[in-house]
């Protein structure tokens, strides 16, 4: 059994802080998707009558988004563009693809953007001015809700996330030109609302004790201005797999795979030291084993497996169970350790030395808000679901769970 010292409690809960991005950087991401959103709805807009609703997934949706390494590193705004009036039978991959293609190029245009819109497989890319740090992936989408419950009911699994997924482009997928009801999947509502599952308790048990030490409301404490020690760890454990892996970022263990099974093994822990002893005690014992593949179930899609590719690229297992070593030797000794220099020398190497000196010299008493993200101006509910509706608005300034 692991014993966390005060002193480890206070180091983490630093380094944790500055790991988060500020509230200035997290109000200009909701502002990129914002805007592509009210853009899609202007009266000229080609999609307008397709009621498209544009919104966070990954890490800015989940909140545990971290800063870049390099101060002048990107960050990723991880986004979807959900064409809520279309269905799979209606077009192609391709068409929704390049319906929503022609309204970025013009929303590139408009907004005087000078690098060209860029194409991945399942998304567009809007490269901003290099002084803005951001990128934006905008996977286009359709409503799949129904679908994917029926057929997962039919093999007996847990549809209990199944309606809010979507149907996504892959112009890999082998009937990517075709009309077809067989489109890729995805769900990052259904994923995002079972991670808060995993949370529910201590965030409102947080978010209560918050809003007593301001004698406010609880609903006027803000969803995004709550941090619970679920997040706090799994931006730790990004950034030293992220230092690990920099030179082998081939088989740098997904964020997905981490986030997912921290959450897992996430048991409800009140500090954020608590939690990551926790987390990297048990959170290999939710990796499935068949005799064959090895399994970890996307939770809002039990179909999809995140480990898929650790059979055709068994290094890749190899990595995480290597990294999973390294975290809990590093981890494990320096939350029993006294000595705030100890602590910062003992993960230095393997989370950047500088880094490990800014968490040492940020420890402080901290006052009963620790608990409190950074205020920011904004509401917290919009920027958890940003969504733009059909008659034209005013937005406002939306913050929660952001962009794994």
């Amino acid at each position: 059994m692991v014993t966390i010292t005060k002193e480890a409690e206070g180091y983490l809960e630093a380094l944790a802080d500055e790991l988060t991005i500020s509230p200035t950087r997290y109000e200009q991401a909701v502002a990129r998707y914002e805007s592509l959103g009210n853009w899609l709805h202007r009266e000229a807009s080609t999609v307008k009558q397709y009621d498209p609703q544009v919104y966070s997934q990954g890490s800015f949706r989940l909140g545990t988004v971290i800063k870049p390494d390099d101060e002048n590193g990107q960050y990723d705004i991880d986004s979807v563009c959900e064409l809520a009036a279309l269905e799979k039978n209606q077009l192609t991959q391709y068409t929704l693809k390049e319906l929503l293609r022609v309204e970025i190029e013009a929303y590139r245009t408009a907004q005087a953007m000078v690098k060209p819109v860029g194409e991945g497989r399942r998304c567009w890319t809007l490269e901003y001015a290099d002084g803005a740090q951001f990128h934006m992936d905008i996977v286009p989408a359709i409503p799949n809700g129904t679908s994917t419950r029926l057929l997962l009911e039919a093999r007996g699994l847990d549809a209990q996330w199944a309606g809010t997924a979507i149907a996504i482009t892959d112009n890999k997928h082998p009937l990517f030109y075709q009309t077809t009801t067989d489109w890729p999947r995805s769900n990052p509502k259904g994923y995002a609302d079972w991670f808060r599952s995993r949370m529910a308790v201590v965030f409102s048990r947080k978010r209560r004790k918050l809003a007593e030490a301001a004698q406010a409301s609880v609903e006027s404490i803000p969803e995004y201005r709550v941090v619970t020690p679920l997040q706090q760890a799994i931006m730790i454990l990004k950034r030293h797999r992220d230092q690990m892996f920099a030179d082998r970022k081939d088989v740098k263990p997904i964020s997905v795979i981490l986030t997912t099974l921290s959450a897992h093994a996430y048991d409800g822990e009140e500090t954020i030291g608590q939690a990551l002893v926790s987390i990297l005690t048990k959170m290999d014992q939710f990796i499935g084993f068949d005799g064959i593949k090895y399994h970890i179930p996307n939770p809002s899609d039990p179909l999809e497996n995140f480990a898929d590719k650790w059979a055709e690229h068994p290094e890749r297992r190899a990595a995480f169970y290597e990294w999973l070593q390294a975290a809990r030797g590093d981890f494990f000794y320096a939350a029993q350790v006294s000595s705030r220099q100890m602590i910062t020398d003992s993960v230095a190497p393997r989370i950047g030395r500088s880094l490990a000196e800014r968490a040492r010299d940020r420890v402080a008493p901290r006052p009963a808000t620790s608990l409190l993200r950074p205020a920011t101006a904004v509401s917290a509910t919009a920027a958890a679901t940003p969504t733009f509706p059909s008659e034209p608005r005013v937005p406002g300034k939306p913050a929660g769970f952001g962009g794994i």
